[in-house]
């Protein structure tokens, strides 16, 4: 006769650290995320047969109209902002301009001008692929 406790099975190990940790990341990468800012106004880039496109984290928005927006700062404005922050003096520093298609090319050439009388000089204009 065999008078000997029976085996047990070891306890399971708990998986509601493991939850809470996962929660926790979850919470982290959502208030650490970067949100993409919305665009001020519509803007239809135009088409092009570029291959490598544009992209920068805060470009200069032209409509249609000719209005102009960069970051939250709207009109003439925009110039003074854009030189403080360095954009467009470099080589490194490149200034991408996102204009409607709809712009006329001369309010682009008279915005160029503009930029360069307070020292942006290199600037990418973005444009859709024309497949």
């Amino acid at each position: 006769m065999d008078l000997s406790e029976p085996h047990r099975k070891p306890p399971t190990e708990s998986i509601v650290p493991m939850i809470n940790v996962v929660f926790l990341l979850l919470i982290f990468f959502l208030m650490t995320a970067t949100i993409a800012p919305t665009e001020p106004f519509e803007v239809a880039p135009p088409q092009s047969s570029a291959e490598i496109p544009a992209e920068a984290q805060q470009p200069l928005f032209v409509s249609a109209s000719g209005e102009l927006a960069w970051d939250d700062i709207r009109g003439d404005a925009v110039f003074a902002a854009i030189a403080t922050a360095g954009l467009g003096s470099t080589d490194d520093n490149i200034l991408v301009i996102k204009a409607d298609q709809a712009a006329p090319g001369v309010d682009i050439a008279r915005l160029l001008k503009q930029l360069a009388t307070f020292g942006i000089v290199r600037s990418q204009l973005v444009s859709v692929s024309a497949q």
